[in-house]
């Protein structure tokens, strides 16, 4: 059946709004396209009135945004309808009759229906409600009543409580986005930088009697002209960012979403360039403008709360020349001191770190630093003094965090280090990096500062012993600053970065054998975690070239510290505690390594069996049983696998030397680092397939993977598996995998086929932003066989879907490590096969991974 049509008031009500966006599109004008909607809307509602009136001596008002004036494209429409007496049953209908013709003309409505006694005793137990008042706007009906509402609300309204109750919202808003304006996603309305701190300030000055508008509130004085300059233009740009969402959303949307950024990219006209994505490009400029929004807010809100709250003067206490403490924050004795003094520019922070009794900055110097921050120039960088105030910062005992997040949210660091400010609010969409390039900086450097801290002992129990027993420690606060300054150029970041950092150290008097050491760090930062992650620790070679990579034992440790902060810092979903245990196994065995511990692969392996004898041993078995089972075990086998590995298989494999049932056996490694599955059965070419087609149903993240095949053809493989989602009961989960995996790999082939993941989706971030897929196939020295590697985007089934090109392809899987970073994958593999010494047939098998990697393809 054909839907009715639209009444010619909705009818004429689209039209204009279609009308009003498209003359937006000509001239792109926020304010205009906002007042126009508004308008729009009124018309409409006045002419729905005519056919539905209100009741006798009752008004109809605009409240929240609506109430201001502004209406985005498809923002709800919210009114009150102030009763002037108690409603009879005939109010009630006519009520009812309005709302339900308003909803259908369009208009996304919330409603309100309450006398002037409803909305005083609402405002005084709801801030939200008291809020929505103060932007009261007569639309219809008795406009005395609304006047008298106003004035109501107006008397009854006490500043310094509603500043309180706002300032305690504005927190806990805050605490919801994640206390960063810096979110991959981020809310243009309700995050920290966003349009609402805006409206907050323009609340509490209202209800301090400062002013309605930024005109008059920095008419009052609350504002330089460079501030209003700066906050007005901000507002701008995020009004015309939400009405932008808006559009093309088709729908109330406020989030910067990953499936819109490259459309509102386009929109605005950014292009690609050598290195960065046009939404990259988008987001910077978004994130720069939330910064300005955060640092003035900040100005702002303290200075409100030292004009409602003002301090008697015997609170104030004289530090030194220049500094003076105010209600125990740190405050300028006179107002232009940084302008006739710029090292003060640093020193004062400096002075924050060496007072422990400071909690934070005056509005007035947060307000004098913002302002002359511009004098941070090429002669300021390269005063002695400010470079050595500078070096103290990072030497300090305390404070060292908040200093720099202090600094970077004042623009005093972008400044000093003009080769840091290209990296704030640089976005990576590389699918694992969760903050923006400057935040992961911080965020690293926080890790470090936690190594040295009592508190965070438990946590980081290795991190915290070396980097107490480290000299000169602070030397790693500068190679973490460095570490990924080149990010965006083009080129190796970290060869770039390495010279940057050369640069700082000479220029800041670090002495050449520390300058040294932060050139290596910076220069290796991705080192360790290559090594660890990719590489087969288990080969004295690996160990030998790594320990040739770090030369002695500070640089050891140096850069595992960095490393470890390093890798914590980049996203909670990258670090996992099997991660940490393979950076502290590489970091024992280097330490042995480099202490002259560097037997070849023989003694390796006598050794390896020895200790694995000795353990078999404490298990009450006896030699003959053990050597039942290691007759059928290869020099390989010892070599690639660890003495209690070895150990755990010949317990339960000794007497099952030729069992033609599958045998699966799980235990917990570490301290619930990860889940050690064994599976023991006889060959056959399609047995990898189906546990990877069972790990992936059950989402278990594969970490490694150890494949091995006997002298008399039975498989023995090794798997370190992660828990789905945040799961810690590893027990459990062994039990279930011993029992499930089992009975699946002895049921008959036409019943073992997978089934899928379940429920899993590929991140919204990897459909967005695609990485395209990239694989090498080399072979080793010893040409035996190859090592594979491949960077993708991760999905579920990745491994399983590899798993079946390897047996469509006869390959042969030796090892694999699998490493997963948030939403990319960067797994090596080393693999057998006859047709990788064939070029056509090594052709065709590259093509078949570069299909499985591509989801589309």
């Amino acid at each position: 059946m054909d839907s009715p049509s639209p009444s010619p008031l909705r009818q004429r009500f689209d039209q204009r709004r279609a009308e009003a966006i498209e003359s937006y599109r000509k001239h792109l004008r926020p304010d205009i396209l906002l007042a126009a909607l508004r308008r729009i809307a009124d018309q409409a509602v006045r002419d729905t009135l005519k056919q539905h009136p209100l009741p006798e001596g009752a008004a109809l008002a605009a409240v929240g945004g609506y109430g201001r004036g502004e209406l985005y494209p498809y923002s709800d429409i919210d009114v009150l309808i102030l009763l002037g007496n108690e409603p009879g049953a005939d109010d009630k209908t006519r009520i009812e009759k309005l709302i339900a013709a308003l909803w259908n003309l369009g208009l996304d409505l919330g409603h309100s229906v309450r006398s002037i006694a409803d909305c005083r005793r609402e405002a005084a137990h709801d801030i939200t409600i008291e809020t929505a008042l103060m932007e009261l706007r007569w639309i219809a009906g008795s406009k005395p009543l609304v006047r008298q509402l106003a004035q109501t609300m107006q008397r009854r309204q006490d500043a310094q409580t509603f500043f309180q109750a706002k300032r305690a919202e504005m927190v806990q808003r805050h605490a919801r986005h994640q206390d960063t304006p810096y979110a991959l996603e981020p809310n243009c309305k309700e995050a920290p930088g966003g349009l609402r701190d805006l409206l907050t300030l323009r609340w509490i000055a209202q209800a301090a009697g400062v002013g309605n508008t930024w005109k008059e509130i920095a008419a009052s004085g609350m504002l330089t002209p460079a501030e209003h300059r700066a906050l007005r233009r901000a507002e701008l740009a995020f009004k015309r960012l939400r009405i932008e969402l808006h559009l093309l959303a088709g729908r109330r949307e406020d989030r910067v979403l990953f499936d819109l950024q490259p459309a509102l990219a386009a929109t605005y006209g950014f292009e690609a360039t050598k290195t960065r994505r046009p939404s990259e490009l988008l987001m910077q400029r978004y994130y720069w403008a939330a910064r300005v929004v955060s640092q003035l807010t900040t100005i702002l809100m303290q200075a409100f709360e030292e004009r409602l709250f003002p301090v008697p003067a015997s609170s104030h206490k004289v530090l030194d020349d220049d500094f003076c403490q105010v209600h125990n924050r740190l405050d300028v004795r006179r107002a232009d001191e940084f302008e006739r003094k710029p090292t003060l520019l640093l020193r004062a922070f400096l002075v924050m770190q060496q007072n422990p009794e400071l909690t934070g900055l005056s509005a007035q110097i947060m307000r004098a630093m913002w302002h002359s921050r511009k004098r941070i120039d090429a002669q300021f960088r390269a005063n002695p003094v400010n470079r050595y105030t500078f070096m103290q910062i990072l030497q300090q005992p305390r404070g060292i965090v908040h200093a720099l997040r202090r600094m970077t949210m004042l623009n005093i660091l972008p400044r000093y280090l003009p080769e840091f400010r290209r990296i704030v609010g640089q976005m990576q969409h590389d699918l694992f990096h969760a903050y923006t390039v400057d935040q992961h900086t911080l965020m690293v450097i926080r890790n470090l500062r936690r190594f040295t801290m009592p508190e965070h002992a438990q946590e980081y129990p290795l991190a915290s012993q070396l980097i107490a027993e480290l000299d000169r420690h602070w030397l790693l606060y500068v190679a973490a600053l460095y570490h990924d300054i080149a990010k965006g150029r083009g080129g190796d970041h970290s060869e770039l970065g390495a010279r940057d950092a050369r640069r700082f150290c000479a220029n800041h008097q670090i002495g050449p054998e520390d300058s040294e050491l932060v050139e290596f760090l910076v220069r290796e930062h991705l080192t360790m975690s290559k090594f660890a992650q990719k590489r087969d620790l288990t080969d004295p070679g690996v160990i030998h070239e790594f320990a040739r990579r770090v030369r002695d034992e500070r640089h050891l440790t140096a850069l595992y510290l960095l490393t470890v902060a390093d890798i914590r810092g980049t996203s909670p979903k990258v670090w996992n505690a099997w991660k940490g245990k393979l950076l502290e196994d590489l970091y024992r065995l280097t330490l042995a390594a480099l202490g002259g511990a560097q037997p070849d692969r023989g003694t390796v392996l006598a050794l390896r069996r020895e200790e694995a004898s000795a353990e078999v041993r404490r298990l009450g078995l006896r030699d003959e049983s053990r050597d039942q089972f290691w007759n059928q075990l290869d020099v390989a086998y010892f070599l690639r696998h660890e003495a209690s590995e070895i150990a755990w298989h010949t317990r339960h494999l000794y007497y099952r030397v030729d069992s033609p049932e599958p045998v699966v056996k799980a235990r917990v490694v570490g301290q619930n680092e990860g889940l050690q599955i064994m599976v023991y059965s006889p060959d056959r070419s399609d047995l990898f397939v189906d546990i990877c087609g069972y790990l992936d149903q059950r989402a278990l993240g594969v970490q490694e993977a150890r494949i091995h095949t006997t002298r008399h053809g039975w498989a023995l493989d090794s798997f370190i598996v992660l828990l789905p989602g945040n799961d810690r009961d590893f027990r459990s989960w062994a039990n279930l995998v011993e029992h499930e995996l089992a009975e699946r790999l002895a049921r008959p082939p036409e019943a073992r086929r997978s089934t899928g993941g379940y429920g899993r989706r590929r991140s919204r971030r990897a459909r967005v932003f695609p990485i395209v897929p990239n694989i090498e196939l080399q072979p080793d020295e010893s040409g035996t066989s190859w090592r594979l590697s491949l960077i993708a985007a991760d999905r579920p089934g990745l491994l399983y879907s590899l798993a079946q090109v390897f047996a469509r392809h006869g390959i042969d899987l030796n090892m694999a490590k699998i490493l997963t970073l948030g939403d990319r994958v960067e797994d090596v593999f080393i693999v057998e096969g006859q047709v990788l010494g064939q070029p056509r047939s090594q052709l065709q098998f590259e093509r078949s991974l570069l299909a499985s990697l591509d989801e589309a393809g």
